[in-house]
C-alpha cells in the first residue's frame, strides 16, 4: 500500500513544487532514530564511522572513495575552492558550465575566483558535447555536468562523459552532479575507477527527504578527493544527519514507493501538458521542465496565489517561457493539475 505522509499545515503555507524536495518528508524511521538519540550525543562532536560505512555500502564504493558533506552544496563549494587556484602566468582558472543548469555553479565559481566559460544549450536541450570539447583550454580546471540535468531533466549519454573525461586537460576535474540519479536509476559510479579525473556528487535531500538535515557526498579517487577534503570544514555534517542517513537508507520500501509516485506524477504532468498544449521535456529527475510561453510569469503568479509554487525560469535567456515543476507524491501532483486547469480557465489566451 502506498505511503502518503501527512503534511502538517502549520509548517507550510502551500505546496512547494519549486525546490524538488520530497514534500512528504523523510521515512518515519528517520524521526524514530533521531528521537532515540541520547542527549549526551548532541553535546559531543559527531562520529562518522557508521554513517560512512552504511552510506558507502549503499553507493557500492569503498569508504575511502567517499567524502560526506553538509549537503551537496558544500561539496561543490569545496571542489571549487580546491580547484580554482591561479594558473601559471596569472591566467584565471576556467570552469566550463553547460547551461541551463544549477545556479550555484556560477556563484561558487565566482566566489572561488574562477572564470565561468558558459556553453549555450542546443534548441532541444540535448547534451552539447562538441561545444563542451571546443570550450576546453589549458586553463580549464573544472567541467561541471549535471546528470540528469537540472532544470531540463535530460540525461547525459555515458559515452559523452567518457569522451569529456578522456579529453579534459591534465589536472582538470570533471564533476558529475548526480543529485537526481535515484530517480533516473542511472549512475556513472561503476566507471569511476577507469576515470580517476571524475568526481561524482550525490545528495540525500531529494529521494530520501533529508533536505532539512543537509547530507550529501562526493565520490572519487582518494588522491583526487584529498585536496577537496582539505577545503571542507571540520565536523560539518551534524549529528542528526549522521543518525538519519542509516535509518533512511534502511527503509527501501519507503524509497521505492516514493520513486514509483514520482514516475506516476511525471506521467500526470505529461498528460496535462499534452491536453493543454504545452511543450515539455521528458525528465530523468523528480521534476518536469515545461514551456508555458509568454504567459509563464502570469501563470506562475496565478498558481502562487493559490499557494502552489513552481520554479519560474522564464526570465533566463536559455529558458524563456519555461518553468520547472517538481513531481513527487501523486496527491500533490493532482492538486497542481487541478489548479492549473482552474488558472487556465481564468487567464485569457
Amino acid at each position: 500500500m502506498s505511503v502518503n505522509p501527512l503534511r502538517p499545515a502549520e509548517l507550510f503555507d502551500g505546496l512547494r513544487l519549486h525546490q524538488n524536495e520530497n514534500t512528504g518528508g523523510c521515512s518515519p524511521r528517520v524521526l524514530d532514530a533521531i528521537s532515540r538519540m541520547a542527549r549526551e550525543r548532541v553535546g559531543f562532536y559527531p562520529a562518522y564511522a557508521e554513517m560512512e560505512r552504511v552510506g558507502a555500502a549503499y553507493l557500492g564504493v569503498p569508504t575511502e572513495r567517499v567524502a560526506f558533506t553538509n549537503g551537496l552544496d558544500e561539496g561543490i563549494m569545496a571542489l571549487c575552492v580546491a580547484s580554482l587556484r591561479s594558473t601559471p602566468g596569472g591566467v584565471a582558472p576556467e570552469v566550463i558550465i553547460p547551461e541551463p543548469t544549477f545556479e550555484i555553479y556560477r556563484l561558487d565559481t565566482d566566489v572561488a575566483g574562477g572564470k565561468v566559460v558558459r556553453v549555450a544549450p542546443r534548441p532541444d536541450y540535448s547534451f552539447p558535447l562538441p561545444a563542451i570539447l571546443a570550450a576546453m583550454t589549458p586553463a580549464t580546471r573544472l567541467v561541471l555536468l549535471t546528470n540528469p540535468n537540472n532544470p531540463t531533466g535530460q540525461l547525459v549519454p555515458k559515452e559523452d562523459i567518457r569522451t569529456i573525461a578522456r579529453q579534459a586537460p591534465a589536472g582538470a576535474t570533471v564533476f558529475l552532479d548526480e543529485a537526481y540519479a535515484d530517480f533516473a536509476r542511472e549512475t556513472f559510479l561503476a566507471e569511476l575507477e577507469s576515470f580517476p579525473n571524475v568526481i561524482i556528487g550525490r545528495t540525500f535531500s531529494k529521494a530520501f527527504g533529508l533536505a532539512g538535515l543537509r547530507i550529501g557526498c562526493l565520490i572519487g579517487a582518494p588522491d583526487r578527493l584529498a585536496p577537496v577534503i582539505r577545503a571542507l570544514p571540520v565536523f560539518s555534517v551534524n549529528v542528526c544527519a549522521t543518525v538519519a542517513l542509516p535509518a533512511a537508507l534502511a527503509d527501501r520500501a519507503y524509497l521505492e514507493d516514493y520513486l514509483r509516485q514520482v514516475d506516476e506524477s511525471k506521467q500526470l504532468i505529461y498528460s496535462a501538458c499534452d491536453r493543454l498544449g504545452f511543450k515539455y521535456w521528458k525528465s530523468g529527475g523528480n521534476f518536469v521542465f515545461v514551456k508555458l510561453g509568454d504567459r509563464a510569469a502570469e501563470l506562475v503568479g496565478a498558481l502562487a496565489a493559490r499557494h502552489i509554487y513552481v520554479k519560474d525560469r522564464s526570465r533566463e535567456a536559455d529558458c524563456a517561457g519555461c518553468v520547472r515543476i517538481s513531481a513527487g507524491w501523486v496527491a500533490d501532483t493532482q492538486a497542481l493539475v487541478t489548479a492549473l486547469d482552474e488558472v487556465l480557465c481564468q487567464v485569457p489566451r
